[in-house]
């Protein structure tokens, strides 16, 4: 990763945590003053709130920004869907983190991710998308690239028919 790719990722940490802190400072300040709360008991609440705010969307915008440099030039991102983990023993996220896995629909292709690190990209003319559900199985040169349950209800239909919309069946 060079030089460039890097100080856009921490701009862009560093947007998303500033953001949250400020969303949720403002949103501890406003009623709590508002309802006549002494202001030390508000500030005292207001302070830890935009820093776990702000710690979240630091690690929140990173991803995102890690993600974005995936995609090539004139690559737009159509969908992003939450996929529910692979096994029962895997252990649920933490709320900050956000859902383990996610399937990234692209003008170009679709994306799997976890977290923050790509797990395979494949483009649209490679691939063949079946819905069935909440379900949603993606081959890639005859062979399996994943099974997956979507977590909202729809969500495979839409990606079945974005990839529809580009000549895959």
């Amino acid at each position: 990763m060079n030089e460039d790719h890097t100080s856009r990722i921490r701009r862009t940490a560093a947007r998303r945590a500033a953001a949250g802190a400020l969303l949720a400072a403002v949103a501890v300040l406003g009623p709590g003053l508002g309802a006549g709360v002494p202001w030390w008991l508000v500030l005292a609440l207001a302070v830890p709130a935009a820093a776990l705010a702000g710690w979240a969307g630091s690690r929140i915008g990173r991803q995102g920004a890690i993600r974005d440099n995936e995609l090539d030039p004139g690559e737009q991102v159509l969908g992003t869907y939450a996929v529910r983990p692979p096994y029962t023993e895997h252990t649920p996220p933490s709320p900050h983190d956000g859902p383990q896995y996610h399937l990234r629909v692209t003008t170009r292709g679709v994306q799997m991710w976890e977290r923050a690190a790509l797990l395979w990209k494949h483009p649209w003319p490679e691939v063949r998308v079946i819905a069935d559900g909440q379900r949603l199985r993606i081959h890639h040169q005859g062979q399996e690239a994943g099974t997956m349950l979507l977590e909202h209800p729809g969500a495979a239909q839409a990606v079945h028919l974005i990839a529809q919309r580009h000549g895959v069946v």
